[in-house]
């Protein structure tokens, strides 16, 4: 888009738009490629390489998770408190870049982990506590880095269209659609060409390929900058959601007002976290419009900038409102990441036993069985980005075809049917393993295609082409403009939930169905002698529930009710005249 400079007559180009995605888009692939080119087959590192116990190794493994887990939300409260994201995610790259180079230069020089195991029987020398420190040094570095990066790149790059530009409003929407395909593309690479070259080539290589990637990844982001729609932070967000919160409590005695045009206002105060449009007064949680309410006490009349403890303007109130309503929706995406999660878990176990064999030759490794996860999410957004949006828009004539809660819904169901079917595969293959008399051989093959695990793993990654993408498109949209990395960080750490429900759920399972005669159904040695199906069917029941739960919270969500500052035309003519003022 060019704009015309009254002025002088010069044209100059609009920032944001298309033309910045390529910048954005290969930090993100590049940042995914690394995590998940390491995650995936770091046990392998850590057990091989550094000769750590498996028990070590695993606790190494859910610290550094645990850590990753956290630091979004911290890298968040810089971005939209201080930095801004384009900064934020710029130093965050740079910091994760010098955990990869750290982590590669230890897997090139010798004297950086311990000799190599022969495996003849031999006491394996584990590393020492400086080879160690490299690598919590390396690991710590990458998490710091990912949780400035995570949170950031995805609304930076909503960022790029603007809301009050009628052609950018609707753009948003496909953003997330490619931005997640690109995501998937990038892990189905790790996953596959990435552990390939650690398993067969070397670590060297396998570590120094991503971090070869991230370098270049770097250089390309900053390369775009003049490009980019920066948008500057506007304070801490978490002071003025407190701030609204104490002022609510202190005027918790006083009556409503009459009419909510009396609750205070000003637009001068608001115009930093408010540059999209300003929030509406809404009827709900009317207990903290108390915050809100003039007093005398207050002394508005004496200054123009009240003291924030005691008085709020009904736009920070609506900031808190449109927090506390997410919070429900927030929730049900939990435990559908639960259900993801055992693909990693009980179905890898499930794919071990079952014969794998693509020719006489060739076997798919049981991890890589994720890519039939991966490549039908790549599949299920094309197919919903290309053909059914399009047939959507024209039933329902809304440019986005269906709204991200009704793309979440989708998403939800699909997953109750993942696991339903997963169910059922596990008798299947139990029966085979009765008819050949290998059912109490957990280590033997049992002769059936480990291919009858393929519905449960497509349907997973159809589900999350609808679920997790609406999500995304959720935060994004209905949190307060101010506090937008912050909601992408809320996504993150709604994986990070369910990933621990599903730890604590394994373990009251184990722990519940135990008998005196020590069957159980999540065996510790012999999965065939487990009621596998049982564990499966009971997070369907709970998914079940939670998409009962989901479409009670989406049939009572209010949505964020704003006023955009420009129409149409306000906006070109505002444009004719100055850039905007959250161009950096």
């Amino acid at each position: 888009m060019e704009i015309t400079d009254r002025k002088n007559g010069s044209v100059r180009r609009a920032k944001g738009g298309m033309i910045t995605m390529p910048f954005i888009f290969a930090n993100e692939i590049c940042e995914k490629l690394a995590v998940v080119g390491f995650g995936a087959n770091m046990i392998s590192y850590l057990t091989l390489q550094l000769n750590l116990p498996l028990t070590k190794a695993a606790n190494t493994l859910t610290n550094f998770s645990g850590t990753a887990s956290l630091t979004p939300l911290l890298g968040a409260f810089i971005s939209d408190a201080y930095a801004g994201r384009f900064w934020t995610i710029t130093i965050a790259s740079i910091i994760y870049q010098i955990g990869m180079i750290c982590l590669t230069i230890s897997a090139i020089l010798p004297k950086l982990r311990p000799p190599p195991c022969k495996g003849d029987g031999q006491v394996c020398q584990e590393a020492n506590s400086g080879q160690l420190a490299i690598l919590y040094v390396s690991l710590l570095l990458t998490a710091i880095g990912s949780g400035g990066i995570r949170p950031c790149v995805v609304a930076f790059g909503a960022d790029q269209f603007d809301e009050k530009d009628p052609k950018q409003a609707t753009a948003t929407w496909k953003f997330f659609n490619w931005y997640y395909f690109c995501m998937g593309v990038s892990m189905l690479v790790a996953v596959t060409v990435v552990v390939y070259i650690q398993d067969n080539v070397g670590w060297g290589w396998g570590l120094g390929i991503p971090t070869v990637a991230m370098a270049l990844s770097i250089i390309a982001f900053i390369v775009g900058y003049p490009l980019y729609r920066n948008l500057d932070p506007a304070g801490s967000p978490f002071t003025r959601l407190v701030q609204v919160s104490v002022a609510a409590f202190r005027k918790r005695n006083l009556p409503m007002v009459s009419d909510p045009k009396l609750l205070y206002e000003n637009q001068d105060l608001d115009a930093p976290i408010s540059v999209a449009g300003k929030l509406l007064h809404s009827k709900h949680m009317t207990f903290l419009d108390k915050a809100a309410i003039v007093t005398a006490e207050d002394g508005i009349k004496s200054s123009s900038t009240p003291n924030l403890w005691k008085l709020n303007t009904v736009h920070r109130v609506e900031e808190l409102k449109s927090i506390i309503r997410m919070g429900p929706i927030w929730a049900a995406g939990i435990l559908l990441i639960t259900a993801y999660a055992q693909q990693g878990t009980f179905s890898l176990q499930q794919a071990k036993t079952m014969d794998r064999h693509l020719t006489k030759s060739f076997e798919i490794p049981a991890g890589s069985m994720s890519v039939f996860t991966l490549t039908s999410m790549l599949a299920t957004i094309i197919f919903y980005d290309r053909i059914f949006v399009p047939l959507t828009r024209k039933l329902t004539g809304t440019e986005r075809g269906i709204s991200f809660l009704t793309r979440m819904g989708i998403g939800f169901a699909i997953s109750v049917l993942a696991t339903f079917v997963a169910g059922f595969v596990e008798i299947k293959r139990k029966q085979v393993a009765l008819e050949s008399g290998l059912l109490d051989k957990p280590h033997a093959i049992i002769p059936i295609s480990a291919f009858w695990l393929i519905p449960q793993y497509c349907l997973h990654g159809i589900a999350e082409a609808f679920m997790s993408i609406g999500h995304l498109e959720f935060f994004y949209d209905q949190s307060p403009e101010s506090m937008r990395s912050t909601a992408m960080a809320l996504f993150w750490m709604a994986i990070s939930v369910g990933n621990y429900i599903s730890t604590l759920l394994v373990s009251l399972v184990h722990k519940f169905s135990q008998k005196p005669d020590g069957s159980n159904w999540l065996p510790n040695n012999n999965l065939n002698r487990g009621k596998l199906e049982y564990f499966y069917w009971l997070i369907t029941m709970l998914q079940v529930g939670n998409l009962i739960y989901y479409l009670f919270c989406a049939r009572l969500y209010t949505f964020k009710p704003i006023q955009v500052h420009s129409t149409a035309q306000d906006y070109v003519e505002e444009h004719e005249d100055v850039e905007l003022k959250t161009h950096v």
